[in-house]
């Protein structure tokens, strides 16, 4: 028997910036982020929108295109670092989003008997989600799984990791009847503790903040979705953990050069050309060309041999994330939606070739494995429609984008919009106060 990924689902957020608006406004030199780094636009949230309204979107899309009964679901796993509560799971909200649109065909609350939960790791929480779930269908092979990966990459105005911005969400069938990929059950896990990007609790006093309550405590810590992060460190713990990952799969496996065996190598993309820069090393100690500097790194980058391999194992993988920027949990999978979307379009078969995911989540974990494309991935795949779905976003100028990052607007942007929206956060009941509140729009 097999297990893997039978069908999926994914949702990008309505707006975009163009990516040369900003780097006009930024004073870098547009040519630096398309050609550089693979960036074109950069997706993020209406203010109707967030980690909730995106995994909703997905599974609702998973759940019509598939004609899945949610009574058969028997877990929902979301995997997320833009939790809406720090208590309440944001795969809560999502549940309840649902089951409200369900209602009329499969009565109230159709997702009661459904175990649902967040997984937090930074940018791998999701193949944490995936990794779990199949545990559970390889012991349960009659019950299906639904993974959800959904986050919104937001950075400071203006810093470093503004331009990588980006969001949305991908939901993954899981079951035993794998139509899209199969999945081994080999592993490759890499694991340290670092601080190369985190989102910590920062503390103020009540005279920083203005107008606060008597009651507050004279130390207050707040939450922010922006991180803290040293870029340059976190680049070189991606690839020290996916280089420790990969060893660790070959050793479990006996495979003496796993990525030569895979048509696709998928990556975490905190942007679009991130892969094929950190893959590098790995590349040159499986060929025996290790490098010591950064000169003999470029070498190896620029060889004829590494662009061809880039060219056929890694750029398809790479076009959706230059089309909506850094999704983090989701961006791995949305790299796997891409390299399959582009190949269904062209028309190439794929049915039984191998393709292999490099996952990377800051704190730090890389975890490496392995699946096969499955006889029936066209049906799958012919759902979609990605890049014609991307066409079919609301360009915003900079002015606007600002506004929306600092939450200065009170009415979205795209008024018209269909689908899941919050609509209130209580702030006046003491029991409910921070409640969300959710609708959806035909």
């Amino acid at each position: 028997m097999t297990f893997g990924i039978e069908a999926a689902g994914y949702y990008v957020p309505s707006l975009y910036l163009e990516i040369k608006d900003l780097a006009e406004k930024r004073g870098i030199e547009p040519a630096k982020l398309e050609k550089g780094l693979g960036l074109h636009k950069m997706g993020f949230p209406d203010i109707h929108e967030d980690a909730a309204t995106f995994a909703a979107e997905a599974l609702l899309k998973l759940i019509r295109d598939h004609d899945l009964n949610p009574k058969d679901i028997a877990r929902i796993y979301l995997g997320t670092e833009s939790a809406l509560d720090a208590a309440k799971p944001t795969a809560s909200y999502t549940m309840q989003m649902i089951e409200k649109v369900l209602e009329k065909e499969f009565g109230e609350r159709c997702f009661r008997n459904c175990d649902v939960v967040d997984m937090t790791f930074a940018c791998i929480g999701a193949v944490d989600a995936l990794h779990n779930s199949l545990d559970f269908v390889r012991v349960n092979p009659d019950k299906k799984a639904i993974v959800i990966a959904s986050d919104y990459a937001k950075y400071e105005l203006a810093s470093s990791g503004e331009y990588t911005q980006g969001g949305g969400a991908v939901a993954l069938l899981i079951s035993s009847k794998p139509d899209l990929l199969e999945i081994e059950n080999n592993w490759g896990v890499a694991t340290e503790g670092v601080f190369d990007f985190f989102k910590p609790r920062r503390a103020y006093t009540k005279e920083d903040l203005n107008s606060a309550p008597e009651t507050f405590p004279d130390k207050i810590e707040i939450f922010t979705d922006e991180p803290v992060f040293d870029g340059q460190y976190s680049n070189q713990c991606y690839q020290d953990r996916i280089r420790e990952a990969y060893q660790h799969y070959k050793e479990i496996t006996g495979k003496n050069k796993p990525y030569g065996d895979w048509k696709y190598l998928i990556f975490h993309l905190p942007y679009a050309f991130h892969g094929k820069r950190v893959f590098t090393e790995i590349y040159s100690l499986e060929n025996g060309l290790p490098y010591e500097t950064p000169d003999e790194q470029k070498a190896v980058a620029k060889s004829e041999d590494y662009l061809n391999f880039i060219s056929e194992k890694i750029e398809r993988s790479q076009r959706a994330s230059s089309e909506i920027g850094n999704m983090y949990t989701a961006s791995i999978f949305m790299a796997f939606l891409s390299a399959m979307q582009v190949a269904f379009s062209e028309g190439e078969e794929l049915t039984g070739a191998e393709i292999g995911f490099l996952g990377y989540g800051s704190g730090s974990k890389s975890k490496v494995f392995a699946g096969k494309i499955s006889q029936n991935w066209k049906t799958a795949v012919s759902k979609w429609n990605l890049f014609e779905s991307l066409k079919n976003r609301k360009a915003v100028d900079f002015e606007t984008y600002e506004k929306l990052h600092r939450k200065q607007l009170q009415t979205s942007v795209n008024k018209d919009y269909k689908g899941f929206g919050l609509i209130s956060v209580e702030s006046e009941d003491p029991v409910l106060k921070g409640a969300r509140y959710y609708h959806y729009k035909d």
